[in-house]
């Protein structure tokens, strides 16, 4: 059978090679769908249309009169074409499988070694989070649409998205061993997605004929129905579990540029940020992962639609920026140089990511100016930091504010008594990182700098003492 060679050929869950630039959505149009998955998709089709669906009056004649004897044969059709949807299913979460890890022979049994990204997907808590975040309104839910996000306020979505963040910073340091190197990998993950998607919305559609031609023989009351023709599963299932590990494939490969933010940032702590002069490039390891970010999104594009590539990237801005902020805890030493280098580093990120069409540059901006904010506060004065702190106590954590004083800074004097000055304030604190992101949204509405704003009130403060 031709649809069976089609499955077993290497070719049948490879992505298409010599694709255009961009996403095309119409299978017409040259919609890159695997081909493995474009033949149970004809299949589906072609089931489809011997069952009589009315959505297909476009063919020719002689099926169509075929078609009005097929309802009471349905059952059995559809069982033939749920075997070829179990194996391809399976071929499908193998490739899948084989993605996320390279096989190893273990007493006779193929073992993964599967990647983090992989397993964090699967934990409960990270799970639940990723449901609650504001970008789950990009994956698909059970009906082919796009879901709904986190409908709460904006307080609770920047909550999630901390929570998150914190997860995943707190297991650095990551192991480059531990990621999918392979951008072929990635892609293949791309294209898996959005073909398991396109094939699922088949799946319904015959679904939905299978019940009209149920519907129809119930009505006619034919006596020669065999009770061994009943479906053997629900069709619909058959479409969860495609959505389903679409949604795995896009999970695995937004945590995946997630962690591969944090093992190239997670540099700043070992690297000495006591320049000599200022330098005109960004770190080795900025440069590294900006291009690897806008080279994977270039390599994906053909494969994944917008929406979906916006899932896929748009995490790494809140990684990026928590990581470098978080980064000042483990140096013992920075300079005026040393600010403005990591100051070009966030420049260099926020250039990458809104380089990406389905990103949203101006939250980019607004995340990564924070960081550019927290970091020239080192080159404030005691007093006026102290000042800016009481101005704006909820802009940073605690913490964040107490290792600005920690850190030492050439050329800064720090009482010894700043933390014991600090400490009340810590103690009074209330507000949450929401009140951070409306002040920075407030200046930015000004189109003015927001750090350049605060550091001003702050420097008035003093002035003022």
């Amino acid at each position: 059978m031709i649809i069976r060679s089609i499955l077993a050929g290497p070719a049948a869950f490879r992505p298409r090679a010599h694709t255009g630039t961009s996403y095309v959505a119409s299978i017409e149009k040259g919609r890159p769908v695997l081909q493995g998955l474009l033949a149970i998709d004809f299949l589906a089709k072609e089931a489809s249309y011997l069952i009589h669906d009315p959505e297909f009056f476009s063919l020719p004649l002689s099926v169509l009169g075929w078609a009005q004897a097929m309802p009471k044969f349905a059952a059995d059709l559809v069982n033939y074409v749920q075997t070829f949807l179990e194996r391809t299913y399976e071929r499908c979460r193998t490739s899948y499988m084989e993605t996320l890890g390279k096989g190893e022979r273990n007493s006779n049994t193929l073992q993964f070694l599967e990647k983090q990204s992989y397993m964090l997907i699967g934990r409960h808590d990270v799970d639940k989070l990723m449901r609650l975040e504001p970008a789950s309104a990009f994956l698909p839910n059970a009906l082919g649409q796009l879901g709904t996000g986190n409908n709460g306020s904006d307080a609770e979505a920047l909550a999630v998205e901390s929570e998150l963040s914190e997860l995943f910073l707190s297991l650095r340091p990551i192991k480059q061993e531990n990621l999918i190197r392979d951008d072929n990998k990635l892609i293949l993950l791309a294209s898996l997605s959005d073909s398991l998607e396109y094939v699922a919305e088949s799946i319904e559609r015959l679904g939905q004929a299978t019940l009209r031609a149920s519907n129809q023989v119930e009505e006619s009351k034919q006596h020669h129905i065999r009770s061994s023709s009943v479906p053997s599963r629900d069709m619909l299932s058959f479409a969860d579990e495609y959505r389903k590990l679409a949604i795995d494939c896009l999970k695995v490969l937004r945590v995946e540029m997630q962690l591969e933010t944090i093992f190239h940032v997670q540099e700043m702590t070992s690297r000495e940020y006591l320049e000599d002069q200022d330098a005109e490039e960004p770190d080795d390891f900025i440069i590294s992962l900006t291009a690897q970010i806008t080279r994977r999104d270039e390599e994906m594009a053909p494969f994944i639609s917008g929406t979906k590539r916006n899932y896929i990237f748009g995490g790494i801005c809140n990684i990026a920026a928590n990581a470098s902020i978080k980064a000042l805890a483990d140096m013992k030493a920075i300079n005026l140089f040393g600010v403005q280098q990591i100051c070009r580093n966030s420049i260099a990120m926020e250039q990458a990511l809104a380089a990406i069409p389905s990103i949203d540059s101006e939250a980019v901006q607004q995340k990564l100016d924070r960081v550019r904010t927290y970091y020239e506060l080192l080159n404030m004065p005691f007093e006026a930091l102290l000042a800016f702190i009481m101005e704006h106590e909820n802009l940073f954590a605690a913490a964040e504010y107490t290792n600005l004083l920690k850190v030492n800074v050439p050329g800064r004097e720090i009482p010894a008594d700043a933390l014991d000055r600090l400490s009340p304030l810590n103690h009074k604190r209330t507000g949450t990182t929401a009140d951070a992101e409306a002040f920075v949204v407030e200046v930015a509405a000004e189109n003015v700098q927001p750090h350049r704003v605060s550091i001003l009130y702050a420097c008035v403060a003093v002035w003022l003492l």
